[in-house]
């Protein structure tokens, strides 16, 4: 029924008792203290009074207080060794949560260095891991696409994984050319079921759709009926740009030609699901778009965060161990207490 008690009270303050049946040995502390003082009061038997005087012990306040200190401690380890700590619980917050696939283009023209010092892969991967750590509330998944298009990563809550795949991405993993209608439709394929408040496909390509079975246009009206929208960038000079066209003894060999980038299909499809286009013409206009898309793609959203319990058991440890150095003391001392 006490213990009982006791833990109805902690409970009732916000405390939660880990080991309950070690607060029985509170039991014993009344038990110590009375054989202690019985031991205090014992007569001796002997039969001369002066003995029995010098055989009494002396009741100093030092002794008293010796004990007091010594249950504190007795009594602080109990409650240690009970293991008290403070529930967690959970804490409703508003963040901002969405779906979000990236179409990659990696074909080969994604190696085109008019982003100098870096070429357009190397500076598209860096701004859209930027981006991706922007979006820390974000399911997020990666499509790669060239002449054909791949799943890479499925949306997931794991950002690691999501900038693990970006970092890999590299021309020659898929068939080469520009497939931009297959890349809409299969990223659009991964987010038509997904439960998140708002969809998204940011397409980031270099070129003009020149391979695939998939209309582009077709493939924008699809997505739209699935409440999708898509964020276009047009990543790329204008004009001439040195352009890898094979390989030599030492590596690719490039030749300056006339880049393409179709804006009027990229801002149409772009249109036709409530998304935007973006030209992206250097390093820090990449930056730029990312940055407004973060912006753009906003919604609040209820998440329930869940708090970590908080360990109680240190305290009474510490009240413990300061009890007894402080007996030590007293037994060393011999300073009487007023």
């Amino acid at each position: 029924m006490m213990l009982a008690s006791i833990l109805q009270f902690v409970d009732g303050v916000g405390i939660a008792i880990g080991v309950p049946l070690a607060l029985l040995a509170l039991l014993a502390l009344p038990l110590v203290w009375w054989m202690r003082r019985k031991a205090a009061v014992h007569a001796m038997p002997f039969a001369a009074l002066e003995i029995v005087v010098q055989a009494v012990p002396r009741r100093s306040r030092v002794r008293r207080w010796m004990l007091r200190l010594r249950l504190l401690a007795l009594a602080s380890c109990v409650l240690a060794l009970a293991h008290p700590y403070a529930r967690g619980g959970a804490r409703r917050e508003t963040r901002d949560g969405i779906d979000i696939m990236l179409a990659f283009d990696i074909s080969s023209s994604m190696l085109a260095e008019d982003f100098l010092p870096q070429n357009r892969l190397e500076v598209a991967r860096t701004q859209v891991k930027e981006f991706v750590r922007m979006r820390e509330s974000d399911r997020i998944g990666v499509v790669s696409f060239a002449g054909e298009a791949l799943t890479q990563v499925p949306l997931t809550a794991d950002h690691q994984v999501v900038l693990a795949a970006i970092e890999q991405l590299q021309p020659g993993q898929l068939d080469d050319g520009t497939a931009i209608g297959t890349a809409i439709a299969t990223a659009s394929n991964r987010l038509r079921s997904a439960s998140g408040t708002s969809k998204v496909l940011v397409l980031l390509t270099d070129g003009v759709n020149n391979r695939g079975q998939v209309d582009p246009r077709t493939a924008a009206r699809a997505a739209a009926a699935f409440g999708i929208r898509v964020y276009a960038i047009g990543v790329g000079t204008e004009g001439m740009a040195p352009v890898p066209v094979g390989r030599g003894l030492f590596g690719l060999r490039y030749e300056t030609q006339r880049v393409e980038i179709d804006d009027a299909l990229l801002t149409e499809v772009a249109r036709a699901t409530g998304g935007r286009y973006f030209r992206a013409k250097d390093a820090a206009g990449l930056q730029r778009v990312t940055r407004e898309i973060d912006r753009l793609e906003r919604t609040p959203t209820l998440a329930r965060r869940t708090l970590p319990r908080s360990e109680w058991y240190v305290l009474p440890g510490a009240v413990a161990l300061c009890a007894l150095l402080l007996e030590v003391w007293l037994l060393w001392r011999r300073v009487p207490i007023p």
